[in-house]
C-alpha cells in the first residue's frame, strides 16, 4: 500500500483523531481511507444518470474571507445555465452561507460541487441531489 503524505490544520488532525478512537477505527488512515472512497462514489449512483436532477449546496465561509464569496460568483456565472438560484444569507456574526438551487444532470451538478469544494476557504460544503423527472409526489408519501 502506497503511504501519502496530507497537509491539514492540527484541529482538524485532532478532529479526524477523536472520530478514529471514537467509532473504532485503527487509525487516521483507515478513517481517511473510506473518507476517500466515500467522496469518490458519492456520484457514481447509477441510477441518477441520464435523469434530469435538481441539487441544492451549501456553502458556508468566513466573511472576512472575501475570496471565498469572489469565488462563488464567479462560479454561479460560470456555470449560469445550471444555477436556478442563488440565496445569500449572513450567519452568526462572522460567517456568510452560499445556498445554490441546481437543475442539470449528474455530470453538471458533479462538476459543480468538485468546483465549490475545491475553494480554499470554504468550511463546509453540503448538498443534496434528488431526480425531478418523472416525480410523483404521491407515490412518495410515507
Amino acid at each position: 500500500m502506497a503511504v501519502v503524505s496530507v497537509s491539514m490544520p492540527d484541529e482538524l488532525l485532532e478532529r479526524l483523531d477523536q472520530f478514529a478512537d471514537e467509532h473504532g477505527y485503527t487509525g487516521r488512515s483507515e478513517v481517511v481511507r473510506e473518507a476517500s472512497r466515500n467522496l469518490l462514489g458519492e456520484f457514481e449512483d447509477t441510477r441518477l444518470e441520464d435523469r434530469d436532477l435538481m441539487g441544492i449546496v451549501t456553502v458556508l465561509f468566513d466573511f472576512e474571507t472575501t475570496s471565498v464569496e469572489e469565488r462563488m460568483m464567479h462560479l454561479r456565472h460560470e456555470h449560469e445555465e445550471l444555477v436556478a438560484s442563488n440565496f445569500h444569507s449572513h450567519v452568526g456574526d462572522h460567517y456568510c452561507m452560499e445556498l445554490f438551487v441546481l437543475e442539470g444532470s449528474l455530470d453538471d451538478i458533479s462538476t459543480f460541487v468538485g468546483k465549490i469544494r475545491a475553494t480554499q476557504d470554504a468550511l463546509t460544503v453540503d448538498y443534496s441531489v434528488i431526480p425531478v423527472d418523472g416525480f410523483d409526489p404521491i407515490a412518495h408519501q410515507d
